[in-house]
């Protein structure tokens, strides 16, 4: 059930990047898609029945991974910092174009 509710977030940022004309809902549809994908990843790499390695027990028992935690903070990161970059860019196009529709801004660069 999980794995269905994380693949139907991505295929709605998906399809929300194909089928939306502004740029801001694209922006706002590849954030959706970009956190299915960071939730897949999570689900992946969840195990049941692993302890955290910073907890010293006597007993050997069966520790987790903390790289992909540490890959899925970088990725978090990194998608914001894309994120902001390209609001930047929508606000430099706001500037010169009176809508932010995809269609209308190549007709207003064309001419």
């Amino acid at each position: 059930m999980l794995e269905a509710c994380i693949f139907s977030t991505v295929l709605c940022g998906f399809f929300g990047i194909v089928s939306k004309k502004n740029l801001v809902m694209k922006i706002i549809s590849m954030d959706i898609m970009s956190t299915g994908v960071i939730a897949c990843y999570v689900l992946v790499a969840s195990r049941d029945g692993v302890f955290t390695p910073i907890v010293a027990t006597d007993k050997i028992v069966n520790y987790s991974d903390p790289v992909p935690q540490a890959v899925i903070l970088t990725a978090i990161v990194i998608g914001f910092s894309i994120q902001a970059l390209m609001l930047v860019g929508v606000m430099k196009l706001a500037k010169d174009n009176p809508t932010l529709e995809t269609k209308a801004i190549e007709e207003n660069n064309i001419r």
